[in-house]
C-alpha cells in the first residue's frame, strides 16, 4: 500500500488567507438605505494570526526587491521588513 502524503497549502493559497483585499464599497451600493446609520465593518469573521490588508504602497513582488534599499530621498523602508525583525 502507498503511504498518503500530507497535504500542504501552496504558497498562493496561504497568501490569499493572510492578505485580505479591501472592499470597494464596504457600506453597500450607493444610495442603499440598509445599514445607513450603522458603522462600517470591513471584516465579518474574527481576525486570525498573520492576517492583514494589502497596502497600495508596497512592492507587488517583494522577492524581486528584497535587500534592495529604496532610492528616493526620504523614502521609508518597505512595510514587510517590520514583521521580519520581530
Amino acid at each position: 500500500m502507498r503511504k498518503k502524503k500530507k497535504y500542504k497549502d501552496v504558497s498562493n493559497a496561504k497568501t490569499q488567507n493572510n492578505f485580505l483585499a479591501s472592499e470597494e464599497f464596504p457600506e453597500g451600493s450607493y444610495g442603499h438605505p440598509v445599514g445607513e446609520n450603522a458603522s462600517v465593518e470591513n471584516k465579518e469573521t474574527p481576525w486570525e494570526e498573520g492576517q492583514q490588508y494589502y497596502s497600495s504602497f508596497v512592492y507587488e513582488n517583494r522577492g524581486l526587491h528584497k535587500d534592495i534599499p529604496r532610492q528616493m530621498e526620504g523614502a521609508h523602508p518597505p512595510h514587510d521588513e517590520e514583521a521580519e525583525k520581530e
